[in-house]
């Protein structure tokens, strides 16, 4: 399986990246113009189009082969993109709740709550909270009834 650095290589110069999806080299520079596209450039700033770029390129080429206008292509793009971060984030939390599973495993009935924690992944007013060195001071103001 193709890792995610090896999908985001820039490999193919626009002749071939427009080949390999089938369509016109203008027609990948009019889709970077509208911002369907993001192909790197070399220090020459020659576009340069990796194996993810090629597989977008198929996905739009499909959808707009059903009869989708780029404005709905450029819509469900977005949409998939942020899709895949929140998957990203899942993800992590499901990897972060397994290993607090398994912290909690390891524990002993008579360890500390504050165990399950390191106290740099606590929130910041966790830290606030415990700063004995800074005075707080609240302020009330009356309130007619």
């Amino acid at each position: 399986m193709v890792g995610h650095e090896d999908r985001n290589r820039p490999l193919y110069m626009i002749g071939v990246a427009a080949e390999l999806a089938g369509v016109h080299p203008q027609t990948l520079r009019a889709y970077e113009q509208k911002g369907l596209l993001s192909p790197q450039r070399t220090s020459g700033n020659t576009r340069m189009y990796s194996q993810a770029d090629i597989e977008r390129l198929e996905l739009i080429n499909e959808l707009t082969a059903e009869g989708i206008n780029l404005a709905g292509v450029m819509r469900i793009l977005d949409l998939q993109t942020r899709l895949d971060e929140r998957e990203d984030e899942l993800e992590n939390l499901h990897k972060r709740v397994q290993r607090l599973a398994r912290r909690v495993s390891e524990l002993s009935p008579h360890t500390p709550v504050n165990a399950l924690m390191r106290i740099r992944d606590l929130p910041p007013v966790y830290h606030w909270l415990n700063n004995t060195s800074a005075t707080v001071t609240f302020y009330s103001k009356e309130v007619p009834r």
